[in-house]
C-alpha cells in the first residue's frame, strides 16, 4: 500500500523533515516493512550520508595540506596557521551566502526569490573548491616569503618583500576567478547562482582580508616562531623537503 503525505510548508520544509523522522522512528507493522520516500526523505538521506563522511573528508584535506606545506616550508606552524585561516575565509563566505540567499537580502539586485534555505550541495562545493583556491593563493605568497627567508633575509623583511612580489599575482588571479564566478551568479538557476556567489565571496575574502592582511600580520607577529618544527621533523624536511633555492644561511 502506498500512502501520500502532504504538508502546507512544502516538501523540503522543516515540518516535512519532521514527518519523515517520525515515520522512520515508528515501529513497523508485524507483517511488513515501512519505506519512506519523497523529496524530504531524499534530502534527509543525503545530509546523513554527508555527515557520515564529513569528518574523514575534512581530516584528509587538512592532513594533506599540512604535509604538503610542511614539505614546502619545513615548519609546523605555517601549515597549521594556513588551515585555520582557510577555515575563517570559507566560514565568512558561507555566512555571506546564508545572509543573501537564506535570509533574502539582495533579492532584487541578484534577481532571485529566497526559499529560506541554501541548496544542500552548496556547502560541499564551497568547501571543496574554495579550499583549493585558497591554498593556491597561500602557496603564491608563502613561496616568495620562504624563498627570501632561505636567502637569509630577516623575518620582517621576508614577509614584507614576499607580499610585495606576490601581491599583484594574487590580486590578478583573484579578479579573474571573481569575474568567472560572477557569471555563474548572474544565471537563473538558483543552485548555480548560489554556487557562483559563494565562490566569488570566498575568493574575494581570501585574496584581500586573509592573504594580504591576516597572513602577513600573523607571520610578522610570530617572527622566528613561523619556522618552528621539532628536531626530527627538521631532519625529515632536510631529506625530502621541497625548496626552490639552496639555503644561504650557514654558508
Amino acid at each position: 500500500m502506498r500512502l501520500g503525505v502532504r504538508v502546507e510548508e512544502g516538501p523540503l520544509g522543516e515540518p516535512a523533515r519532521e514527518v519523515v523522522d517520525a515515520l522512520r522512528a515508528a515501529s513497523p507493522p508485524a507483517d511488513g516493512e515501512v519505506w519512506v520516500g519523497g523529496q524530504a526523505a531524499s534530502l534527509a538521506d543525503f545530509v546523513d550520508s554527508v555527515w557520515d563522511r564529513a569528518g574523514w573528508a575534512a581530516g584528509w584535506i587538512a592532513g594533506a595540506t599540512v604535509v604538503l606545506l610542511f614539505l614546502l616550508s619545513g615548519s609546523v606552524v605555517i601549515p597549521l596557521k594556513a588551515v585555520v585561516l582557510n577555515v575563517i575565509s570559507l566560514g565568512a563566505s558561507l555566512g555571506l551566502t546564508v545572509l543573501v540567499f537564506q535570509h533574502g537580502n539582495l533579492e532584487g539586485l541578484l534577481g532571485f526569490e529566497s526559499v529560506g534555505a541554501l541548496e544542500s550541495v552548496i556547502p560541499l562545493l564551497v568547501l571543496a573548491f574554495g579550499f583549493g583556491l585558497s591554498m593556491d593563493y597561500e602557496v603564491f605568497l608563502l613561496s616568495r616569503v620562504i624563498e627570501l627567508h632561505e636567502q637569509g633575509q630577516d623575518d620582517d623583511t621576508a614577509v614584507r618583500l614576499g607580499v610585495q612580489r606576490s601581491g599583484r599575482i594574487i590580486t590578478s588571479a583573484a579578479l579573474i576567478m571573481i569575474v568567472v564566478f560572477a557569471g555563474f551568479a548572474a544565471g537563473h538557476m538558483l543552485a548555480i547562482k548560489q554556487t557562483g556567489f559563494a565562490l566569488a565571496a570566498a575568493v574575494l575574502v581570501d585574496a584581500t582580508l586573509v592573504r594580504m592582511l591576516l597572513v602577513p600580520a600573523t607571520m610578522t607577529l610570530l617572527g622566528r616562531w613561523n619556522w618552528w618544527a621539532p628536531g626530527w621533523l627538521r631532519r625529515v624536511h632536510a631529506r625530502v623537503g621541497v625548496s626552490e633555492h639552496a639555503p644561504a644561511r650557514g654558508v
